[in-house]
């Protein structure tokens, strides 16, 4: 699956309710799941760190789908002129 089709997945699976969920409380969930993955990588098991890394994907295409920015737009940079 490459990015574009992880937000279009998102947006078809929870567009409606994460529009209704808006930016902030995304915002809140991304970094819950951001310390869910930091936990999993210093203390879970390799399914648990594969399950937090699907979560953190899944909640940064959702708020990037709220703010009407592509995944592939954020990464481009890396692509032209990374850091």
């Amino acid at each position: 699956m490459d990015l574009a089709e992880l937000q279009t997945l998102m947006d078809d699976l929870y567009g409606e309710a994460d529009t209704a969920r808006g930016v902030p409380a995304t915002v809140a969930w991304l970094c819950e799941e951001l310390g869910e993955l930091a936990q999993a990588v210093r203390k879970g098991t390799r399914e648990q760190q594969v399950h937090e890394f699907g979560d953190v994907l899944a909640w940064l295409a959702s708020l990037a789908n709220q703010m009407g920015i592509t995944l592939d737009e954020a990464m481009q940079r890396y692509v032209e002129n990374p850091p």
